[in-house]
């Protein structure tokens, strides 16, 4: 295992690590007549021909949900060929994650996490709720302007000078709002570093739009494949890009079994709720597989489209990043063909308010000068968008 000196004990906070879960009759006892958690054994007051119309079984509402959802964690391990189920965690989306792990790795008012802007808010978010510190150590974008990538001397640099203090470092690939995914021997890099006790954590929300090589001309993969080389990793994922259930709030991490274990029972004890864990094994199935393979086929076919048509547009500029996730990147110019922040802030106003085509602008964010971040629709939603982008720069 590498690196040599990570100890999972010396990471996590020792209030956690000596805490003793909240347990229930349920963690031992499932079947039978349940007389034990308090619930209305005559069931939910939801009209029957709604529970039938969404072939919801009243029991499932009436009951507390599994605490382990065991079936679910097998067919998730199976589906990302990990060793067990205990290798894998369920959180209410991947945000209940990177808020678990900020409060079992980081002492409130004394610790550090780092991050590499532009990237996901809910990190900064978090961790202000936590009242965790951040680092920041931005991503290089290319000269020719095709992929953000970590600065790896920046980070290793950041952990040496605050070893003590950054415990977690969080590392979005594919990128949001870029889109591009991270070098696997960059991350590698991170993980090997024997002068820092910290826990790395990848966020694949966007890993299976995932196509081609990387910029080392590597196969892209996603890093649970090195679950078993370190023990210092989490790799985070969910439901709600790839599987297309966003409103079910299902994510998933995947790490080693002693980290599973502690974020498991720090967790609520029902985080998870029956419906949501019956549509993930639904999801789970030959048929639910079946379908998440055809709709990501559609969903890059649409995206080839819109990186091929986007650039042809008025006051379209470059496109930004690698194009690994499920949206692009995209530049506005102003009149005289520099990207434009105020220009692409009008744009994403009008289109919302009088084409209702809500894209989002990014401007703001290091590295996305003049940006929208555009996500990929359907086949008839980015004709809309297209044709209305065309519609709003001639009159103006």
């Amino acid at each position: 295992m590498s690196p040599r000196t990570f100890d999972l004990k010396a990471l996590i906070r020792p209030n956690i690590w000596r805490l003793h879960p909240y347990r229930c009759a349920r963690d031992d006892y499932s079947e039978g007549i349940l007389l034990d958690a308090n619930e209305n054994a005559y069931g939910p007051a939801i009209p029957p021909s709604t529970l039938a119309a969404t072939s919801t079984p009243p029991q499932s509402l009436a009951r507390y949900p599994d605490p382990h959802h065991v079936p679910l964690k097998s067919a998730l391990a199976r589906f990302r060929n990990l060793a067990s189920p205990n290798n894998v965690f369920l959180g209410v989306g991947s945000d209940e994650v990177i808020d678990l792990v900020m409060r079992v790795c980081c002492t409130p008012g004394k610790d550090k996490i780092l991050i590499c802007p532009p990237t996901y808010g809910m990190y900064s978010v978090s961790a202000d709720i936590n009242d965790v510190a951040v680092v920041k150590v931005p991503l290089q974008l290319a000269p020719d302007h095709v992929g953000f990538q970590l600065n790896v001397p920046g980070v290793l640099e950041a952990l040496a000078r605050e070893s003590d203090a950054i415990k977690v470092v969080f590392l979005c690939s594919p990128g949001n709002p870029t889109g591009s995914y991270l070098n696997q021997a960059d991350i590698e890099s991170i993980l090997n570093f024997d002068g820092w006790n910290g826990l790395v954590v990848v966020d694949e929300a966007y890993i299976d739009f995932v196509t081609g090589a990387d910029t080392n001309g590597q196969p892209k993969q996603s890093t649970a494949a090195l679950l078993g080389t370190y023990p210092n990793l989490l790799v985070s994922q969910t439901f709600s890009k790839s599987f297309g259930m966003a409103g079910a709030r299902l994510g998933v991490a995947y790490a080693s079994e002693d980290l599973i274990a502690v974020l498991s029972k720090t967790k609520a004890p029902y985080n998870i709720s029956n419906p949501t864990a019956q549509l993930g094994m639904a999801a789970m199935s030959p048929e639910g597989l079946e379908q998440f393979a055809d709709t990501i086929a559609k969903l890059n076919a649409q995206r080839e489209r819109l990186l091929t048509e986007l650039p042809r547009l008025p006051r379209a500029g470059k496109v930004l990043g690698t194009n690994d996730a499920n949206f692009v990147l995209m530049e506005v110019l102003d009149k005289e063909g520099k990207p434009c922040n105020k220009t692409a802030e009008a744009l994403y106003k009008t289109l919302a308010e009088q084409y209702k085509v809500v894209v989002r602008f990014r401007g703001k964010e290091p590295g996305c000068f003049g940006c929208l971040r555009i996500t990929v629709g359907t086949e008839k939603e980015n004709g809309v968008l297209l044709k209305q982008w065309q519609e709003y720069f001639k009159n103006s």
